[in-house]
């Protein structure tokens, strides 16, 4: 059956690096792919110049038509910047009244699905914190079943990005993280991303990983990936093989599935599983009429002739 997945996203190129692969498989199945974007850009950060906004705009539908969306919204907030400094940042509004404008296009698709963040926001990017926060409570008014949290195994990424994050191809933010975690073990990523136990979506997109390297060469040739610039371009560099290998599963996380759960697909246990009904109860018999009492016999000796 088809169904209608919203992915939410806080920048213009989140959606390659987190979500690309899941949506193109999802686009490539028939069903039907929404792109929320709630900043109109990153802040301009390592950038030489400003990026006119229409080229953004036409970078993004470039980027969503690879993918094979079928609708891409704007929600048009400022990026905060990674500390939350900006102050028509995204991560400054207030929750409600960006979960309302989200809420409606819930409605308006009648989405079955919904991506947001983990509750940490990946590293911590304050608007990518606000996705998390403003998408579960959009879910919760447009009463949409099913909310995905994009995310990252945060054991693997340890093992496997610590070595390389001193080469400088990962956000400042993250960097840091790492830097933190090899020297402290108090602090840095015990809070980012999700643990392996938490995850509950392994989902397979090697198949689409051609799609996803367009998209991230794409915001990388016209610059629009803010601090993930040097991710993109290291990322892009990657030969086809180790970049399927690399980028080849995505991870996401379901709160209202018990722990332990492991899934390849992220529609797998759709709709919610529903309690069982409840045994109608078989309806008392109505009371019995009371009884007659039975004619006392008559005996001849009381009888008056």
């Amino acid at each position: 059956m088809r169904r209608t997945c919203v992915f939410f996203h806080a920048h213009r190129d989140d959606e390659a690096l987190l979500t690309g692969g899941t949506m193109a498989r999802l686009a490539a199945e028939g069903h039907r792919v929404v792109l929320v974007v709630a900043a109109s850009a990153h802040a301009p950060v390592d950038l030489d110049a400003p990026v006119p906004g229409r080229l953004r705009t036409d970078v993004l539908d470039a980027s969503a038509h690879v993918l094979g969306c079928a609708r891409v919204v704007l929600l048009g907030y400022e990026d905060s910047g990674p500390d939350g400094a900006a102050l028509g940042g995204f991560s400054r509004t207030k929750v409600d009244l960006a979960a309302a404008e989200l809420a409606e296009l819930l409605r308006e698709e009648d989405a079955d699905l919904l991506t947001v963040y983990d509750p940490a926001g990946g590293y911590g990017h304050p608007d990518h914190v606000q996705v998390h926060r403003v998408g579960i409570r959009a879910a919760e008014l447009a009463g949409t079943p099913v909310v995905l949290e994009a995310t990252v195994d945060r054991d693997l990424l340890v093992r496997a990005l610590r070595p390389i994050a001193l080469l400088g191809v990962l956000p400042r933010a993250l960097v840091h993280g790492l830097r933190a975690a090899s020297s402290a073990r108090t602090v840095g990523l015990e809070n980012a991303y999700a643990s392996r136990g938490e995850i509950t979506h392994r989902v397979r997109v090697r198949k689409y990983s051609r799609a996803k390297r367009a998209v991230m060469a794409a915001h990388v040739r016209h610059r629009l990936c803010g601090d993930s610039v040097c991710t993109f371009t290291t990322l892009s560099w990657l030969p086809r093989s180790v970049f399927r290998l690399v980028l080849g599963t995505e991870w996401f996380v379901r709160r209202d599935l018990p722990p332990g759960t492991v899934l390849e697909h992220p529609l797998d246990m759709w709709p919610v599983p529903a309690a069982p009904p409840r045994r109608a109860e078989t309806p008392a018999p109505p009371p019995l009429p009371p009884a007659t009492p039975a004619p006392q016999p008559v005996s001849p000796q009381s009888v008056v002739s």
